[in-house]
């Protein structure tokens, strides 16, 4: 097929989005609407002594103010984290409120909402309420918040531990340690990051004949829609309906619901008007979750050839003041599943503690704990072939889990099903010259820069949740709808599905029509999340599509008055065995639709359960080439290569673009963006003033190339392609500069890698020294 499943075909969003007929969140705005806007804490911990909302109820425009003594019908929002220690003891999640109930614990915490008739008198109101509060220390260091002195931000519980997640054999490790010929350790920082979507996050509710109506950007309405009805609301599922329209940007942040949300639906009841909240950029740095921020010692023990015995891996992970809705899953079970990565460890020793501090909520942000897990074992990789002298490819090749010992179970439990990582690795260093580079290195030596090249290999386990729904219908004039429970916010599934379809009817790319995002339409699915589009409901699109067609036989065997097992199906035709006589689809989706054949049309709904604890393995290498300027610091990414195995790729376009958007991210991680509070949990960096993101003219062109080991375990053969960049690119440009550095004596170096961080790393200064 032209449109087909291979077929480079442009993004059918893309016209309406880039002519402005896209509608967003901030695009609706219903009849009598009023606005919300909410009153922040500005301390980073404290008892509430008070809320004095007097002034903002007796500000213009005001409506209503709420405060948490108003909402005490709602629940609180839930954190799906469900985890246990080794003894069996649950992770202690505590409540956390949609409004501030008897302390405020980070900096943004919402404190009350005021609803008025304009946003302005909203927001002005929302500046006239008095937060007064007993100050407690605030604790923003990780190692500070472990220690037994720590002030504990939730009482109750005693600590600031959420969960000290094990996983591995200790004995084993300790065994491997001390037969080893070599040891080879690394301290290492992943820095906290903003997720900072193009569009901030708005929402409009709206109360009505006792049917809730909530309009929110998303990762998956169906899923919001449980949140609302079942922890907060506690009403039955069908009274709310959750609306997603254009989104601008994930990341994960758009997998929860936010409280700004749930309070316009409460308002919205209260007042009998429709309320809508729009925060701005400002805002959304205190109040969206943020990503990463761990710090982690790992030790590599290898034997004398190189080859890794074991390894240990001890992680602090930074949950922020409560859990947000995966907050303690991603470092310990996401990162988990895949720790010790594309290598061959006999023993390993993995563990997490999850810990509590006065800073924002830490989610799932592009990658969700398998970047932090790649940038480990990649920077052990190469800090053990500089300790004994191997080329940092030929270690890699030593270590290797090679294909022929697919499937390979680690020690998760997880059995990684395809892979050639050193074919794939191959593919990379050929594309991205790494034989010629010293020549390359000579000409900028000759320019007095520092030239260096890195390798980042990474795997991540993809699919999120194990069930995905879609349904297909085939309307009478043989077109054909597609209602789905994934959600695509810049993704392209409208178009990937669609090329599917196209396959699997025979149709017209252009005949099909895509619904997501509402639902009224959509009764289940997982939303996106994981890089588990393709891969499920891309399977729920196909075998819907297929069940329809075996629908449609039946039919299309009794207007042809023969056995519905002479009857084939090619390109949109139902045809005799004989060729003797056919129908069209639409002739039998006509058909379908009348008494003698019950009246219900031609449609097919397909649960897809690919099976618990069953997952893909996209997998990669990623070569970055970087030029310093030791006299400012400055680092230029010469080239940037990606060779990656997402399986079979749908859409190459649309494949290259998820890779281009990865490798930014995780590149502006590498080099710029880094959330920072003061000692005393005030926020630092609350605007892109202050919190630096990658600009396009410092971005490399991206050579974008794919190695297609199809998965054996579904009948596309996809992986997945989401968050690939964000795995690879950190260890990439990381170990490109330390190998830039390593002339001037540096052999280790932290993210993000700042113009001054590297100056004073190329001359030899500390971060407190200053120059002579």
């Amino acid at each position: 097929m032209k449109f087909g499943v291979g077929q480079p075909v442009p993004r059918l969003e893309d016209p309406r989005l880039i002519t402005g007929s896209g509608r967003f969140t901030d695009d609706v705005n219903l009849p009598d609407q009023l606005y919300m806007a909410i009153a922040r804490s500005p301390y980073p911990h404290g008892s509430i002594a008070s809320i004095d909302t007097d002034a903002a109820e007796a500000a213009a425009g005001v409506v209503a103010v709420y405060t948490a003594a108003d909402i005490e019908s709602l629940g609180g929002m839930p954190c799906r984290a469900v985890l246990k220690d080794r003894q069996g003891n649950p992770c202690f999640i505590p409540k956390r409120p949609l409004l501030a109930e008897g302390r405020v614990r980070f900096v943004g915490e919402p404190v009350a909402a005021v609803v008025a008739r304009t946003r302005t008198e909203a927001r002005d109101a929302a500046e006239l309420v008095l937060l007064e509060v007993e100050d407690l220390p605030a604790v923003v260091d990780l190692n500070a918040a472990a220690a037994a002195e720590a002030t504990v931000l939730h009482e109750a519980h005693g600590s600031n531990l959420a969960i000290h997640y094990e996983n591995g054999d200790e004995a084993a490790w300790e065994a491997a340690a001390a037969a080893a010929a070599h040891r080879v350790q690394v301290s290492l920082v992943n820095n906290r990051v903003a997720p900072s979507p193009l569009e901030p996050r708005a929402a409009v509710g709206h109360y009505a004949n006792g049917t809730f109506t909530l309009y929110n950007p998303s990762q998956g309405a169906f899923a919001q829609q449980g949140v609302l009805a079942r922890a907060i609301f506690d009403e039955p599922l069908e009274s709310i309906r959750v609306i997603s329209g254009e989104t601008g940007g994930g990341f994960g942040i758009r997998g929860e619901v936010h409280p700004e949300a749930a309070l316009t639906l409460f308002a919205s009841r209260a007042l009998g008007a429709p309320v809508k909240w729009h925060g701005d950029r400002s805002e959304m740095f205190l109040s969206d979750s943020h990503g990463r921020d761990n710090l982690t010692r790992a030790d590599l023990a290898l034997d004398e050839s190189g080859r890794a015995l074991g390894v240990r891996i001890e992680t602090l992970a930074n949950l922020g003041a409560y859990c947000s809705a995966v907050g303690p899953f991603v470092p310990t079970m996401a990162g988990g599943r895949v720790v010790g990565t594309v290598y061959r460890l006999p023993a390993l020793y993995h563990s997490v503690r999850c810990l509590y501090t006065n800073t924002m909520p830490v989610a799932a942000y592009r990658g969700a704990g398998r970047p932090e897990a790649c940038y480990v074992m990649e920077r052990l990789m190469d800090e053990a072939a500089r300790q004994l002298g191997i080329g940092r490819d030929e270690i890699r090749r030593r270590n290797f889990i090679p294909s022929s010992a697919m499937p390979f179970v680690n020690h998760s439990g997880v059995s990684i099903s395809s892979g050639e990582f050193e074919a794939t690795m191959d593919l990379a260093l050929e594309r991205a010259d790494w034989a010629g580079f010293e020549r390359r290195r000579r000409r900028s030596e000759g320019l007095g820069r520092l030239r260096g090249i890195g390798l980042g290999y990474y795997v991540e386990s993809s699919g999120g949740g194990p069930e995905e729904e879609a349904r297909v219908r085939i309307h009478p004039d043989g077109s054909a709808e597609v209602i789905v429970g994934t959600y695509s916010h810049g993704q392209g599934h409208e178009t990937a599905f669609a090329q599917i379809l196209s396959d699997t009817f025979g149709i017209e790319f252009d005949k099909i029509r895509f619904i997501q995002g509402d639902t009224a339409f959509v009764k289940f699915g997982g939303g996106t999340g994981g890089s588990r589009s393709s891969q499920m409901g891309g399977i729920a699109v196909k075998r819907a599509g297929e069940g329809v067609i075996e629908q449609g036989r039946a039919v299309a065997a009794e207007l042809l008055q023969s056995e519905p097992g002479r009857v084939t199906y090619e390109a949109a035709v139902y045809r005799l065995d004989d060729a003797s006589a056919q129908v069209s689809l639409a002739d039998v989706a006509r058909a379908a639709e009348t008494a003698q054949f019950g009246g219900e049309g031609l449609a097919e709904t397909h649960r897809y359960d690919r099976g618990a604890g069953t997952y893909t393995f996209p997998n990669g290498a990623h070569v970055a080439e970087v030029e310093i300027d030791p006299d400012t610091g400055v680092l230029h990414i010469c080239r940037y290569t990606a060779v990656d195995d997402c399986g079979r790729v749908i859409n190459p376009l649309l494949a290259a673009g998820q890779v281009h958007g990865g490798v930014v991210q995780g590149l502006g991680q590498a080099l710029l963006e880094n959330v920072v509070y003061d000692t005393d949990g005030q926020l630092l960096t609350g605007s892109f003033l202050d919190y630096a993101m990658p600009f396009a003219d410092a971005m490399p062109d991206v050579d974008v190339s794919f190695n297609e080991v199809l998965d054996p375990n579904n009948e596309l053969g996809v992986k997945g392609i989401g968050e690939g960049g964000a795995c690879g690119a950190p260890p990439a440009l990381v170990n490109a500069a330390l190998h830039a550095l390593a002339s001037r004596g540096v052999t280790a170096i932290d993210m993000p890698l700042t113009p001054e961080k590297l100056w004073r790393a190329a001359n030899g200064l500390s971060l407190q020294e200053r120059a002579g």
